[in-house]
């Protein structure tokens, strides 16, 4: 049963309670908001109103009368929006990758909804915020009812095949709803059977190899190789006369970053391209005592997985090592759809499921609403649909996604979704403004790493309002135009309180247009990391704007 609590408390990061099945804190003003499930979303409509209007409206040309496209979605686990060559990196090599962007269009301000593997990945195939799927950790079963988008796309006759890092509901990788095919690992699997490479040992690592189509056959090389290579043969011997999406979701380049042996030591002699801020720095920006007190944390610069010798260079280091593989697995599936005379009619989609910070606000990790958590590369071509060479400035979701892609493929979308197709505005044909103008980031703080709080955000233009929840702690509010790293907290300024005002109203907007206004309380699974080192950062100083000698100051 949920429960509620009238007006905005909510209970403090250290509050528990064990339960069985999940519960929910209720997020209300004064008055009584009873939720009722969606029978059909406002956003949702829009994609079936296009759908109704002009289906084939950006398949111009050739492609006028043509069939449903063949889709393939790549991706890439912990991939920070800035790390590849397009985006303008001073040094790593992604050719491949970068090629899509000159083919097809290129998104500068893609976002995830929630900063993390598994909430982010139900995102991508359900099409909802975190608070309606309700896959909100890592360890968690998924509801059997949880419709994915593949679902809709066998619905509509295509083939489809899962290889990879599936990931969510835990440990699980037995074949799921909507794939034909199947080849997966538990948990985060491993870079290399034998383990070499491996400096850590991160949470979940399973060594067990893959479970293709419910029998389990071992892994032989590197993970990345591996799974390009399942899915090539995949594309090989498939069905030639069904459209086919293929799901190609890479372990890589999750932590603890461990290169192909052809790739380790690339970047041996790069310099870390990302500023630290100094404890200093982050307490004249007003960063809120969390962030700051988050350095000397497992996920925090100064404690970084409680290694006391732990080097942010050298981690990012094997971080872009790592990503070379995976561009390499780009290339190489691109090159079969060119030899095998498909490419003209493939949708190709390259992703980062979330971000990863290296020092950025002194963190190391996700899960933040800040840029190099949040925002991700997505990467878009679709010959004689997508404009080759197109810079897609509008803002996208994650949940946006399953949408897109079924009315690319002409395939119905589920009415319970909180996503929008915007599918012919990035193939520029649509008559109506379908771009979007705000997005809900939301996170639910987990006992297993109790650093980061109950976090929700309005990601959208220029400005970005953060409420932190269950702390006596400030809020945030950026410029992202004149303060692209965040490190200028404006939310007492004088001249911003209009805008603040409004944001926050957008952001209660949108918790309530998409049901959101319940914090999920999950019973304890997986390991718990609450350590702090004694030497190193000291805890920060309470908020300078909390102190007064009376009520009225």
């Amino acid at each position: 049963m949920p429960i509620y609590i009238r007006g905005y408390a909510l209970p403090s990061v250290g509050f528990f309670m064990a339960i069985s099945q999940p519960s929910f804190i209720q997020l209300a003003p004064c008055y009584d908001l009873m939720p009722q499930r969606r029978l059909l979303c406002p956003s949702a409509c829009l994609p079936l109103l296009l759908f109704t209007i002009g289906l084939l409206g950006c398949w111009t040309g050739q492609h006028a009368s043509a069939a449903p496209p063949n889709i393939v979605f790549v991706l890439c686990d912990d991939h920070r929006y800035d790390c590849i060559g397009a985006a303008g990196h001073p040094f790593i090599e992604t050719p491949h990758i970068d090629a899509i962007a000159s083919s097809g269009a290129m998104f500068t301000n893609a976002y995830v909804t929630t900063s993390l593997c598994s909430p982010s990945r139900a995102s991508i195939l359900t099409g909802q915020y975190a608070h309606n799927h309700r896959v909100v950790d890592n360890y968690h079963p998924v509801d059997a009812d949880l419709v994915f988008f593949p679902q809709q796309l066998q619905k509509a006759g295509y083939q489809t095949a899962f290889i990879g890092k599936w990931h969510m509901g835990g440990d699980i990788d037995d074949p799921q709803r909507g794939f034909d095919h199947w080849v997966a690992f538990k948990g985060q699997g491993t870079y290399w059977p034998d383990g070499h490479g491996t400096t850590r040992e991160v949470p979940q690592t399973t060594y067990d190899g893959f479970n293709v189509n419910g029998k389990r056959v071992d892994q032989k090389g590197y993970i990345t190789d591996e799974l390009t290579d399942y899915a090539i043969d995949w594309l090989a011997n498939r069905q030639s006369d069904k459209p086919f999406f293929l799901y190609v979701s890479h372990k890589g380049v999750h932590a603890d970053f461990v290169p192909a042996d052809r790739h380790r030591g690339r970047y041996d002699d790069q310099p870390l391209p990302i500023p630290i801020p100094t404890p200093e720095q982050m307490a004249a920006g007003k960063l809120p005592m969390w962030v700051r007190n988050q350095r000397n944390s497992r996920h925090g610069v100064d404690f970084g997985y409680n290694m006391a010798d732990f080097s942010p260079t050298v981690y990012y280091r094997r971080y872009c090592e790592s990503i070379l593989a995976v561009d390499d697995s780009v290339g190489r599936l691109d090159q079969f759809l060119q030899q095998s005379g498909l490419a003209d009619d493939t949708v190709f989609v390259y992703m980062g499921d979330n971000g990863f910070q290296f020092g950025d606000h002194g963190l190391i990790d996700k899960r933040v609403a800040y840029e190099a958590s949040a925002k991700v590369p997505l990467l878009m071509k679709a010959p004689g649909r997508i404009p080759a060479g197109q810079t897609y400035r509008h803002l996208i979701g994650n949940i946006d996604i399953a949408p897109t892609l079924l009315e690319a493929a002409g395939a119905e979308c589920p009415a319970a979704v909180d996503g929008v197709s915007l599918w012919q505005s990035i193939c520029g044909t649509s008559t109506e403004d379908v771009t979007r103008k705000h997005l809900l980031y939301e996170y639910y703080w987990e006992r297993n790493y109790p650093h980061t709080p109950t976090l929700h955000a309005v990601i959208g233009g220029r400005w970005k309002y953060i409420r932190c929840h269950g702390l006596w702690d400030r809020d945030e509010f950026y410029d992202l135009e004149n303060d692209p790293e965040e490190m200028n907290n404006l939310i007492d300024d004088p001249s911003h309180q209009g805008r603040i005002k409004s944001m926050n109203q957008t952001l209660w907007s949108l918790l309530k247009e998409s049901e959101g206004n319940e914090v999920p309380l999950l019973e304890d699974r997986g390991p718990n990391f609450p350590w702090r080192h004694p030497d190193h950062a000291p805890q920060a100083d309470f908020p300078n704007e909390y102190f007064r000698e009376s009520e009225k100051g």
